[in-house]
């Protein structure tokens, strides 16, 4: 239930960004630079990420049996919002993206949630498989253009919005909260703040701005690269988008079963190494119809795995009861770090008409993350679990 429930959050969540590069097309909205389509799109990440600070704390607290439904209920105002007011206007797709935003707050209520029903030794394995659920990114892909091109422009979102408040009801009857829930009893902020102080947590929070905000990143903005770069059709690029969401949802799990096999470590150091060689081959703009659709597979697969191996770490070296409030902070990093490089892509390319210098600056930012890998957080991970 909680996987679903991440899914058709991510779902609605990612609405707007397949219909970035057709609003930019069709003048529908007014003419659009590429960093106005940078903006669109980034703008719900930014906000579903900082709101997973609050909302892993209140997960703690309430638990995810009530936040779950709350969470879900809530994100159908702005997809109704949009659906009947907002698709003609670009100023009101942005307040319309604000509050779509809190659908990409649901991770930080599945994690906690899980987290509390399994054991150490397989909590990676079943956040990964909760992971999974980033996938919804991919129904998005794929069905958005088609929806607007084939059936009307309000047929996606009124579609999401009924699979919304079908599983907001089906979780207040059948979601339950683990036996044996450990409810803190201090207040919301003073659980931010020590949590916020915890080493795992920073540490954390810079590893999953590369691995899942890479993943987000690319999620939102590679239809529009793809058009741009490549000149490919919008339906197209969002096609392969789906792809490289596809394989990075699969190996999320895997990221998870290898961490809980051979350590978080190692699978993040392995994931780390690859983005760096592998965005150093998409800086030269290789033909797709062979190593360059090789490359962003490859890149795929590895912040798949290690958005799951970061999680697998932070199950294994945090108290249960702060699970959620550490969750939230990691996740508000990992989403605050796909916001950036849309931001970065669009306006080096308004002024280059090149992506190479934003691929290069992500190559040079995975060095940093393999280097803290081995080190830093190494050591974290050894005394954490020797104290648990």
């Amino acid at each position: 239930m909680a996987t679903i429930g991440f899914a058709v959050n991510f779902w609605a969540w990612a609405l707007i960004s397949p219909l970035g590069p057709l609003f930019r097309t069709t003048g529908s909205i007014g003419t659009l630079s590429e960093s106005d389509v940078a903006l669109l799109v980034a703008v719900p990440v930014v906000v579903g990420s900082l709101g997973r600070i609050i909302v892993g704390g209140l997960t703690d607290r309430y638990g995810g049996r009530v936040m779950f439904p709350v969470v879900t209920g809530v994100t159908i105002v702005p997809i109704l919002f949009i659906s009947f007011f907002a698709l003609d206007s670009y100023n009101l797709l942005l307040v319309g993206g604000f509050f779509l935003g809190i659908a990409g707050t649901a991770f930080a209520v599945g994690v906690p949630f899980v987290n509390a029903w399994f054991p150490p030794e397989k909590r990676g394995l079943a956040i990964g498989i909760f992971g999974a659920g980033m996938g919804g990114t991919a129904i998005s892909a794929l069905t958005t253009v088609k929806l607007t091109d084939n059936v009307g422009a309000k047929s996606p979102f009124l579609i999401t919005a009924g699979v919304l408040a079908s599983y907001a009801i089906a979780a207040w009857l059948i979601m339950r909260d683990a036996p044996g829930r450990v409810v803190p009893t201090t207040s919301l902020m003073s659980r931010i703040s020590a949590n916020a102080r915890l080493p795992i947590t920073w540490q954390a929070s810079l590893l999953y701005a590369v691995a899942f905000g890479g993943y987000v990143a690319f999620s939102v903005y590679l239809p529009a690269y793809l058009k741009a770069a490549h000149q490919l059709t919008p339906a197209d690029a969002a096609n392969r988008m789906a792809g490289f969401v596809l394989v990075a949802v699969v190996m999320r799990p895997v990221g998870g079963w290898l961490a809980d096999r051979f350590g978080a470590i190692p699978v993040l150091a392995t994931g780390f190494g690859i983005v760096v060689v592998c965005a150093g081959i998409s800086a030269g703009t290789p033909p797709l119809e062979g190593i360059g659709t090789v490359a962003f597979l490859a890149m795929a697969a590895a912040l798949g795995s290690g958005s799951g191996a970061t999680f697998a770490l932070i199950a294994k070296v945090t108290d249960p009861s702060r699970v959620g409030g550490v969750t939230g902070l990691v996740g508000a990093a990992g989403g605050l770090g796909g916001f950036v490089p849309p931001l970065i892509m669009g306006y080096v390319y308004g002024r280059t008409d090149s992506y190479a210098i934003g691929l290069w600056m992500l190559s040079a930012t995975a060095v940093v993350a393999l280097l803290l890998s081995v080190t830093i957080v190494r050591r974290t991970a050894i005394q954490g679990e020797a104290t648990r």
